[in-house]
């Protein structure tokens, strides 16, 4: 540790390990906040159990209510949220948007959970027996437990635990051991809503924290890598619980012949560097028609060379340092592995440390082919390297060459040509005349990932909501009872 940092402990009450945490922008390891220890975490697990059952008896209306007075809470703390997250993260803008952007998915949640809730409840009479009529019921599982990562702490997290709350579960939540500080401040507004605190708590930790936490949980939600996903799938299979995983990507983007060249350079880049490329949905390989290439790329290198780093002030530039002291390593690696196989840098380069945070230009990367870790690992950093391709065949082949298949993106000359691009990739999510669009229908569109990306169904649309539910059928038969003494043998009844 830094003999200039300054060391801060949050005083959670727990006995665990400290965990020390370094600040992306300085290199320093400057916060420090005590851990829970297994035996804490059971206990915390306990204290929810024990609130939910009134937690659920509330009713939705109520639960709903409630949770609105903590949109209330969180938009009276944004400062302090955004200002711990800002340190975790390193970027300004961003990390002081997500509690509002947290707030308005509350409200709007709370419009339409009614209507999702309600349309699980089924009514009807058996098709098989005549005298018998069933009704449906929806229980949520008591205790969920969300391990989040640390590419947008807050949000990612929130994603996951309001649904559950609006279910009518306790939550319990292990954010990354890479940005912990946003806890102290969202658990400050938390505790400003009384019946929210005792059914909803964030704890720091690590893997231990985290193998604690699915060891005591009824449902989990885990969102970072596969290698990681791979351990918390195998963990609850072993529990017999339930697991949503939401695991990397390698988004591909297709530019047709017939595009917007310059409007599609601008979708690909800001799809690609926004938040320094740190997101599971950045467009991580970009496919051009030959026709269209050079110019393609010439719009792109240009467009490039005019976007800053977000250094030395945070609150000017476009791009901020890398989170996890770990990725430039990952990112700088797999730029060294296509430049040894014949790629070429245009615009960028390999990873730059200033004042002890490591940052990255907008890279632009040309000579790619799949042979290349660039083009099918995940890359999370500022990367874009970009290929052309001889006809529509090949791109969507290229594109669906790939052990992930989260989201993607198609931009052509129109509409209509971009679905019938977009419908022939393998991926959960397609932006259509742009990228990164997934994070706009949120609330609105079920996807689903496929092949390494994730497992479990999905966390967007109605789904979000009804995947924390057990539906339970009362069956009911209205005539007499069918005694065993008058049934023969076949007998369907």
């Amino acid at each position: 540790m830094s003999d200039t940092a300054t060391m801060q402990t949050a005083a959670a009450g727990f006995s665990g390990e400290p965990l020390r945490t370094r600040n992306p922008r300085t290199g320093e390891i400057d916060y420090e906040v005590p851990t829970p220890t297994p035996d804490e975490v059971t206990r915390i697990a306990a204290e929810l159990r024990a609130a939910q059952r009134g937690w659920q008896e509330l009713g939705l209306d109520g639960r709903l209510a409630v949770i609105a007075e903590f949109a209330d809470a969180v938009e009276a703390m944004a400062q302090e949220i955004g200002d711990a997250e800002a340190v975790d993260t390193g970027r300004y803008r961003v990390a002081h948007e997500v509690p509002y952007m947290v707030a308005a998915a509350v409200r709007d949640w709370r419009a339409k959970a009614p209507g999702i809730v309600e349309s699980a409840i089924l009514e009807g009479r058996s098709s098989v027996f005549s005298d018998v009529k069933y009704t449906t019921r929806v229980e949520p599982y008591p205790l969920v437990g969300i391990i989040s990562p640390w590419n947008h702490p807050f949000l990612l997290s929130a994603t996951d635990a309001i649904p559950a709350l609006i279910a009518g579960s306790a939550v319990l939540v292990k954010p990354s051991e890479v940005t912990p500080r946003f806890i102290e401040p969202l658990m400050a507004a938390v505790a400003r809503v009384p019946a929210l605190a005792e059914v909803w708590r964030y704890i720091p930790g690590a893997g231990d924290v985290g193998r604690a936490l699915i060891d005591t949980v009824d449902i989990l939600c885990f969102t970072g890598s596969v290698k990681t996903g791979r351990i918390v799938a195998e963990a609850c299979a072993r529990r017999f619980i339930p697991v949503f995983l939401e695991l990397g990507g390698k988004d591909a983007a297709i530019v047709t012949a017939s595009a917007d060249l310059e409007a599609a350079a601008a979708a690909v880049l800001k799809g690609a560097v926004h938040n320094t490329g740190q997101l599971c949905f950045s467009t991580e390989r970009v496919y051009v028609a030959e026709e269209a290439y050079e110019p393609f790329v010439e719009a792109l290198v240009s467009q490039a060379e005019r976007l800053e780093l977000s250094w030395p002030d945070p609150r000017r530039g476009h791009l901020g340092p890398f989170i996890f002291e770990r990725q430039p390593q990952i990112v700088d690696d797999h730029l060294r592995d296509a430049l040894d196989r014949g790629a070429t840098i245009l615009t960028g380069g390999l990873s730059e440390e200033h004042d002890g945070g490591f940052y990255m230009r907008p890279t632009v990367v040309v000579g790619v082919d799949h042979s290349m870790r660039l083009m099918t690992e995940e890359t999370f950093g500022p990367v874009i390297p970009v290929m052309p391709y001889r006809d529509v065949d090949e791109a969507i082949a290229l594109a669906n060459d790939s052990e992930f298949g989260l989201s993607g993106a198609v931009i052509a000359g129109d509409e209509d040509e971009a679905v019938r691009i977009g419908e022939r990739l393998n991926a959960g999510a397609i932006s259509l005349q742009d990228t990164s669009l997934t994070i706009g229908i949120m609330r609105d569109v079920e996807k689903v990932a496929f092949a390494g990306s994730g497992m479990g169904g999905s966390r967007m649309g109605p789904a979000a909501v009804l995947r924390f539910l057990r539906k339970k059928a009362l069956i009911i038969r209205e005539g007499a009872v069918v005694g065993m003494d008058q049934l023969g043998e076949g007998s369907a009844r």
